[in-house]
């Protein structure tokens, strides 16, 4: 059977199965309507059977017929929407024709008084006089009313349909349905139980590998622990060197100890290198504000230079040979007086270097680098290469003699500001400290 209704085309089909009418009540069979485009060819292939019987199992059933109605659901909203757009639009014409029907009354209600130019309706082919104007609105008027309460009808007549397609599932459909979604409600569930074990699996895991790495770290520190206290089991508290053998950033000594505010000092140390060009920085003291208030460095080709407060005076000492040598700097504000001592004896002195300026206190004397800011940004090139031993830092000026002594092994002077002994000394970066007998080493050396 073919329906054609504004414009539209209708296509219904004999369609058997299980449908159940609104009381209830079962019923054979019903007629599928279908909308498609005026003009479209609509001719059907003449069918072999009137009736195809269904093969398939009842799951494929359910998926047809869940698509049959889709596409009817779909076609049905399409109708709809077609209709309310065609509504809107008798609605307006009706708005017009109402609007021109009252201009037309008015005019007729003057008595010709003042003549309406009738060449400006705009409604059409409407006859020019007021009178038949009046009765073709009328009659206009009607036929989109009726028009218009036919389109609701069968819009309301669509809604309702749909709502029955929606609810037309069999019984067995239905709950063939319900069960499929329960089955995959209960596999998801269980799927999340079985990432919920392997995530706690895993954690468990993690943990205990966690537990096992910290153990064997602990092990090791342990072990690293017990070889340093083995290893520094010197003699005496000074008896012991720093070990600096490679010219980088990362290795280098630490003095515990910061200095005071000082009006002069003496420093001395005993050192072996043969680093070429330039033994580096046997040690730096930086404070806040001057990274450079006291620093002794040979580097490149450079002669060994002393800095105080970034003021440079250089020095006519030579220790690259390879060989240990003593070597000792004395220092005072008055004039800014220096002296620098190799192996006992004076070899240089000046003045004016820094003069009148107090050394600086709560600085870092680091040994075995150049620092570029207090306790750090070292540069390698600048590294002391070798070993070093016995630093110590006084207060005041010392005798000759007294130096003398210390370098000839006659005498031995912790210093009181800074002394070497054990506690008061850390490496870092992989630096090392090595039991020395300095004068015996150094007896055996020459």
């Amino acid at each position: 059977m073919v329906t054609f209704f504004v414009g539209l085309l209708y296509i219904c089909a004999l369609v058997s199965g299980k449908v159940v009418r609104a009381n209830g009540q079962p019923k054979g069979s019903r007629f599928m309507c279908t909308a498609v485009p005026a003009g479209t060819d609509v001719s059907c292939p003449v069918e072999t059977t009137n009736r195809v019987q269904s093969t398939s199992p009842q799951e494929e059933e359910f998926r047809n017929t869940i698509i049959q109605l889709r596409e009817t659901i779909l076609q049905q909203k399409e109708t709809i929407v077609s209709q309310q757009g065609t509504i809107k639009e008798l609605n307006s014409k009706l708005s017009r024709c109402e609007a021109a029907a009252q201009d037309t009354r008015d005019a007729k209600s003057r008595g010709g008084s003042r003549r309406k130019d009738y060449s400006k309706i705009t409604m059409g082919d409407l006859p020019r006089d007021p009178t038949e104007t009046i009765d073709q609105l009328g009659k206009t008027m009607q036929s989109l009313k009726h028009r218009l309460e036919s389109l609701e009808q069968q819009q309301r007549a669509n809604a309702s349909s749909m709502e029955a397609v929606t609810s037309a599932l069999p019984g067995d459909l239905r709950d063939l349905l319900k069960q499929r979604l329960g089955d995959l409600e209960g596999q998801l569930l269980r799927r999340v139980a079985e990432l919920e074990e392997e995530k706690s699996q895993l954690y468990n895991e993690t943990a205990a590998h966690r537990q096992r790495t910290e153990s064997t770290l602990s092990s090791l520190l342990d072990r690293i622990g017990e070889l340093e206290r083995s290893n520094n089991a010197f003699k005496s508290p000074e008896d012991f060197k720093i070990s600096l053998p490679l010219r980088t950033n990362y290795l280098y000594g630490r003095i515990k100890k910061s200095l005071p505010e000082m009006y002069a000092f003496t420093v001395c140390m005993w050192l072996k290198s043969s680093a070429s060009p330039g033994i580096g920085t046997p040690f730096s003291y930086g404070v806040r504000g001057q990274a450079n208030e006291i620093v002794l460095i040979e580097w490149g080709n450079n002669p060994i230079e002393l800095l105080i407060n970034d003021k440079v005076a250089q020095l006519p000492l030579s220790v690259s040979d390879g060989r240990w040598h003593h070597i000792c700097i004395t220092w005072t504000t008055r004039d800014g007086f220096w002296e620098a001592y190799q192996d006992g004896e004076r070899l240089g002195t000046g003045e004016n270097l820094a003069p009148w300026h107090p050394i600086k206190p709560g600085g870092v004397i680091i040994l075995g680098q150049e620092q570029d800011i207090v306790g750090g940004r070292f540069d390698a090139t600048q590294a002391f290469v070798g070993e070093l031993s016995h630093f110590n830092m006084w207060d005041r000026v010392l005798r000759p003699a007294d130096i003398a002594g210390m370098a000839n092994c006659s005498a031995y002077m912790p210093g009181n500001v800074v002394p070497w002994i054990d506690g008061n000394v850390e490496v870092l970066g992989g630096a090392a400290k090595v039991a020395l007998e300095i004068c015996e080493d150094r007896l055996f050396d020459s």
